[in-house]
């Protein structure tokens, strides 16, 4: 299989299903950025960490490839035109959310409340998951869109939203585990 097929060289790009659509539409800047969000969990998983965020870090990303092929399926051609038999498009569930909140409430016994917002950084690992952290907003923010004018399965914004919340909590455990410096934003009075 070769990877260029010059199909794309006038600016134009398939969806699973076939339809043809300009690499701009918002579909595609929708998976692409989770492409993008996948990539930078890749990086955060290849750190010094322990072993069992790697492992949640690798579920994420395969249940990121699910959330791409949802994004990159075209409503239209979602169902076949029996209107019986569906593209065999994997989901999200209700238990892919379930996982991350028990992740999250796991990280957050471990830590000290959270009292006031905390500035992205203290060590290399934590920029990431930060970096990871806004990538997987922008990606939450273009599948609002795309939800708005071509609905697809909801489960899927809500995992989203969730990841981001736990690309957070993952932040804050890291700086934890790591015994970085967890700066808090305490906005500064005008003179």
């Amino acid at each position: 299989m070769k990877i260029y097929t010059k199909t794309g060289d006038k600016g134009t790009t398939a969806l699973f299903g076939g339809t043809r659509v300009p690499k701009h539409h918002i579909r595609i800047d929708s998976y692409g950025t989770v492409d993008e969000l996948n990539s930078y969990i890749g990086l955060i998983r290849d750190q010094k960490i322990d072993s069992h965020y790697q492992h949640v870090l690798m579920e994420i990303q395969e249940l990121l490839f699910t959330v791409g092929a949802v994004l990159a399926t075209d409503p239209e051609k979602a169902t076949l035109k029996n209107g019986k038999d569906r593209l065999n498009i994997p989901q999200i569930s209700e238990n892919n959310i379930t996982v991350l909140e028990r992740e999250m409430d796991a990280m957050n016994d471990a830590l000290p409340p959270m009292t006031h917002f905390v500035l992205p950084g203290g060590h290399q690992t934590v920029s990431f998951c930060h970096i990871a952290r806004c990538v997987c907003r922008r990606a939450e923010r273009l599948a609002s869109a795309l939800y708005e004018s071509e609905p697809f399965d909801e489960y899927t914004l809500k995992y989203l939203n969730r990841l981001s919340d736990y690309l957070f909590v993952l932040a804050r455990k890291l700086s934890h585990d790591l015994q970085a410096n967890e700066i808090k934003w305490i906005p500064q009075k005008n003179s």
